[in-house]
């Protein structure tokens, strides 16, 4: 429970004395939702993690079928497409199923809700999500699947993202800088792990996608000009500090003869 003021507790309590041995009510003070999260994790008894955000919904079977497919296949890393639900329309977002670890930097889809993860993985190496900085699954997403041998995706969309125009992801101003420190901490995080050799060309390309994919599109909409026009500069600015030699990237050439 994440500091909730309207009737979730007497919900929970509801289903906490119907299942006390399936169900652990936790409550605390509302800090947001990367603490939410990391409060809740040393909770977890489970083989496999999964999360839903507040606002949204899942098929009564999600966690069975997705359940029943890791334990079965022995798998790392479970995932399932889902709905983006709009107040006027939905979307189908189809995920593509990963063939080899660099896949996940080529194709992965960050959010966390639609899978399932391993506890013990997400405990042995101390996983958290960043305190207070938005983007929060991108940074727990990439450095989890570093540690990732097998996966598998079901087409089912099991999930439900509900889309409100006041969700903090629709929000756009200065916290959109979080990102700069999101992609530092991915980058540090291969480099103490002795990982950032093997996947420097992969661990370029997606700080271009998202430098100048996801976090440019968010940007460009913000309606203070200052803070737009500020944010655009540094975004390019890291990018080309970063990887001054970004256009090289093997993959980005390789999109670019697809498009051809």
């Amino acid at each position: 429970m994440i500091g909730s003021t309207d009737l979730s507790s007497k919900i929970i309590n509801e289903f906490n004395n119907k299942y006390p041995n399936k169900i652990i009510y936790l409550k605390k003070k509302n800090g947001g939702l990367s603490d939410a999260r990391n409060y809740a994790l040393p909770y977890v008894s489970g083989q496999y993690i999964g999360f839903v955000d507040s606002d949204d919904y899942v098929e009564l079977d999600m966690f069975e079928k997705m359940y029943n497919l890791a334990i079965t296949e022995t798998l790392d890393l479970v995932e399932c497409n889902f709905i983006w639900e709009y107040p006027n329309k939905t979307k189908y977002d189809v995920g593509h199923k990963y063939l080899s670890s660099k896949d996940f930097f080529l194709f992965g889809r960050v959010m966390t809700c639609n899978k399932l993860f391993k506890t013990s993985i997400v405990k042995n190496n101390n996983l958290q999500f960043p305190f207070r900085l938005r983007y929060e699954d991108i940074e727990f997403f990439y450095k989890y699947i570093s540690f990732v041998k097998k996966s598998n995706l079901i087409k089912k969309p099991f999930y439900h993202y509900i889309q409100r125009e006041n969700s903090i992801i629709n929000k756009q101003n200065q916290k959109n800088e979080d990102v700069f420190n999101i992609l530092d901490n991915i980058i540090n995080f291969y480099k103490l792990n002795n990982l950032y050799d093997k996947y420097k060309s992969e661990l370029e390309y997606l700080n271009i996608r998202f430098l100048l994919g996801s976090s440019f599109l968010r940007i460009i909409k913000i309606k203070d000009k200052n803070i737009r026009k500020d944010l655009l500069n540094k975004t390019l600015n890291k990018l080309y500090n970063d990887f001054p030699n970004w256009k090289k990237n093997k993959y980005v050439k390789m999109h670019k003869l697809k498009e051809k």
